[in-house]
């Protein structure tokens, strides 16, 4: 019998090809955005949906779960409590990023597309892992560990110059 792999497993679904046309590894740098930010969990094996859409499936998201009537950058929806079998990965939920808000921003910061994309991608693993930022302390413990999660990936620290 063989010993199952506790590396995190990132599944990433691109239904908006703006993603692919302006960024064609954003599939592959989405996974491995996802992957570091989950392996900095204690947790052995997790699985995690990326959902790479756009503004109007976003703004349908964004209404449906939290009542805001607009599209956001990204939204983090964490699964269930549910048990999964011995020795199988447990779903830790789904992040999804909206297309034409994330290049908005980009542009608007001055960063590179792809490198934005991998921030929020991180930054919504880390809320499934817990992590918020509703005060001044959790959001700079969260910001730290998106930095750092960041620079493993080689993506500059993206709050320098953002007041």
């Amino acid at each position: 019998m063989s010993e199952v792999s506790a590396a995190p497993l990132v599944e990433v679904a691109v239904p908006c090809s703006a993603w692919l046309d302006v960024c064609p590894d954003a599939e592959a740098l989405a996974m491995a955005a996802g992957g570091a930010a989950i392996a900095t969990s204690v947790k052995a094996q997790l699985i995690v949906d990326v959902r790479l859409t756009d503004d109007g499936e976003q703004r349908r998201l964004n209404r449906t779960y939290r009542g805001k009537d607009r599209p956001t950058n990204v939204l983090a929806f964490p699964q269930a409590e549910t048990v999964p079998a011995p020795g199988a990965p447990a779903l830790l939920g789904d992040v999804v990023l909206a297309f034409e808000t994330v290049r908005r921003e980009a542009v608007e910061q001055g960063k590179p597309f792809a490198d934005h994309m991998r921030h929020l991608v991180v930054h919504g693993v880390l809320h499934l892992l817990g992590f918020d930022h509703e005060d001044a302390a959790d959001a700079m413990a969260m910001e730290a560990q998106e930095i750092k999660i960041l620079a493993g990936l080689g993506v500059p620290d993206p709050y320098r110059g953002i007041m």
